[in-house]
């Protein structure tokens, strides 16, 4: 399971007695680093969002609080976070932005910041909001994690200690489609990922139930992830899930997800593996 990743930067530009830049004059100065680049980064589209609820985020950093507790009490659901702590006059602020700011501002993940001024100090919170993907992209989405499913089996790979040969490509099935969407909204109606379902059903038996005749079947899950890009990615990194995916018995797949804003993760993935009996 993915949890938003925060960094923590802290950057101390050559103290001054100036007043600190105004949020706007700030939010622009960001943008401005943003759009032409800086160090060996190039410049990045969009520009950065102002957002209220990342302001009150780093309102509670100013106060020591962490960013985790922060997101949460601010009501704002985080894929990835980083934070600069920056003081000093308005050029030296921007010096130091521009110098040992830039991996973070230019990176295009980030789409929202919010600011918090204190004297002359200032706190910087960038931010990819969780942005799931909508019912109407399911087909859309389940060809994609095929697609990256396929390019990871194809070569030979290591998972934990096990390293596996390349396999067949898999195929879609519509019936393990419906079996994994069936436990997608189970885990996310109960806001738990868990391979037993509301009713202690295993993988197996809701293949089955699905009217799916299996000679082997496997299943991966998955929650937080909001693009079939970090879902494979996660399942290829976590042993247990990469030797599901690299397993040369299972022939088809199926793969859903379902969103659930009020649940613990947001959204829930499932990905069912197969081969028919013959």
């Amino acid at each position: 399971m993915r949890t938003p990743a925060a960094i923590l930067l802290t950057l101390l530009a050559p103290f001054a007695s100036h007043v600190a830049l105004a949020r706007p004059d700030l939010v622009a100065v960001l943008n401005a680093i943003r759009a032409q680049g800086c160090a060996d980064h190039s410049g990045v589209k969009p520009p950065l969002r102002p957002d209220p609820l990342l302001d009150r985020v780093a309102q509670a950093l100013a106060s020591g609080r962490s960013v985790r507790a922060a997101m949460k009490d601010a009501g704002y659901r985080v894929m990835q976070s980083a934070t600069l702590e920056v003081s000093g006059s308005d050029a030296s602020i921007a010096r130091a932005l521009a110098e040992r700011g830039c991996t973070d501002i230019v990176d295009p993940v980030y789409r929202d910041v919010g600011v918090a001024q204190r004297a002359n100090s200032a706190w910087i919170v960038l931010a990819a909001p969780f942005a799931p993907p909508a019912a109407s992209e399911a087909q859309s989405v389940s060809r994609r994690v095929l697609e990256l499913v396929n390019e990871a089996r194809a070569s030979p790979r290591r998972c934990g200690w096990r390293r596996l040969a390349a396999a067949e490509p898999l195929v879609l099935s519509d019936t393990l489609q419906r079996a994994a969407f069936d436990h997608a909204q189970d885990m996310a109606g109960r806001s738990i990922m868990s391979h037993a379902g509301r009713d202690g059903s295993t993988p197996a038996e809701r293949a089955s139930r699905a009217g799916y005749r299996w000679r082997v079947v496997g299943e991966n899950i998955a929650a937080s992830q909001s693009t079939p890009e970090q879902v494979v990615a996660e399942w290829v990194r976590s042993p247990r899930h990469c030797v599901n995916l690299m397993d040369a018995e299972f022939s088809e797949m199926g793969v859903a997800y379902a969103v659930e804003p009020q649940s613990a993760a947001g959204i829930y993935w499932a990905q069912m593996f197969a081969a028919p009996r013959r």
